[in-house]
């Protein structure tokens, strides 16, 4: 989840700058998100290359693009499917795929990272992209809990730097976090926004500290319900009926941490708990730990708060 000093870039004109528009786009990561950004931007007219380390690995992304996209096009062109192959087609030649980031971030205007959340992966990645990439190209992380400001450290473009942190599922969740650093340029930031914007999701501008606005918010609610539960005022049926039915929430919050994943919910926790130690929202919880050491994720393992199978 991520966001985007005021110098304009060394030997470009500021109106060249000011309008870059993006239209060739290098998403870094296979994964669900980057799979899921690489379809919305294809589906925008986009041009987009997804990089990942294997030819397997790509082979899986594309085919779960396929799978969403017919999702979409089942809902979007029930009555019309020549249409929908149409659009089916159009999209997928959009998507480009490579196991080279070097070489797809020298056509990119920008280059957005959905890898692991680790900062010393994300910094040597963008530090190598840093010296291939053209001027002009923007970066940015679609991390949810390290700061951009930290991820930039590694490049000599800190006014080109900034966060775009997209919510699963991508294709559904309109969405999106834009993060400026301190250092990141207006006319970077703008042309995130815009992005945003052209991808059919709404942007909302966000400052780079820990967890920028819906995490921020959400994992204490989260955690604070462990604890209400942990203290014995509530059963965990009990606490996830009554902030539906009283809150309107879609989801209660223990059946949210088995679907963010539980070890997510730990190391976000243990982030902040770090960097401000003293701060009673990010305390531990024991029971948090203990499901965690247990293996027990949430639904992608099978077992969390509640079972899956």
């Amino acid at each position: 989840m991520s966001f985007f000093s005021h110098h304009i870039c060394r030997g470009i004109s500021s109106s060249a700058v000011r309008h870059v528009v993006i239209k060739h786009v290098t998403i870094i990561g296979g994964g669900q998100m980057g799979a899921g950004i690489a379809q919305v931007a294809a589906s925008t007219g986009h041009s987009v290359t997804l990089v990942d380390t294997s030819e397997d690995i790509l082979k899986k992304s594309v085919k779960g693009i396929e799978g969403s996209l017919k999702r979409v096009i089942k809902k979007k062109f029930a009555d019309k499917p020549e249409a929908g192959e149409e659009f089916m087609h159009k999209v997928l030649q959009n998507v480009s795929t490579s196991s080279d980031a070097g070489s797809a971030a020298q056509s990119s205007d920008l280059v957005l990272e959905a890898i692991v959340e680790n900062l010393k992966i994300k910094q040597d990645l963008f530090g190598h992209l840093d010296k291939l990439a053209p001027e002009h190209t923007i970066f940015a992380s679609n991390t949810s809990s390290l700061p951009i400001s930290d991820i930039a450290s590694s490049t000599n473009r800190l006014d080109r730097f900034g966060g775009l942190h997209f919510f699963n599922p991508v294709p559904m969740m309109k969405l999106v976090e834009v993060i400026g650093t301190s250092a990141t340029s207006q006319e970077t930031f703008d042309s995130l926004l815009n992005f945003s914007k052209a991808l059919g999701k709404t942007p909302v501008s966000c400052k780079d500290t820990p967890g920028f606005i819906v995490n921020r918010l959400l994992v204490p609610y989260i955690i604070e319900a462990i604890r209400l539960h942990e203290r014995g005022h509530g059963s965990k049926e009990d606490i996830d009926v009554a902030m539906k039915l009283g809150a309107g929430y879609p989801m209660g919050p223990f059946e949210l941490s088995d679907y963010v994943g539980l070890d997510t919910m730990k190391f976000i926790m243990d982030g902040w708990s770090e960097k401000d130690p003293d701060n009673p929202l990010f305390a531990q919880s024991e029971l948090l730990n203990k499901l965690v050491a247990e293996g027990k994720y949430g639904k992608k393992s099978g077992e969390g708060f509640y079972k899956y199978k």
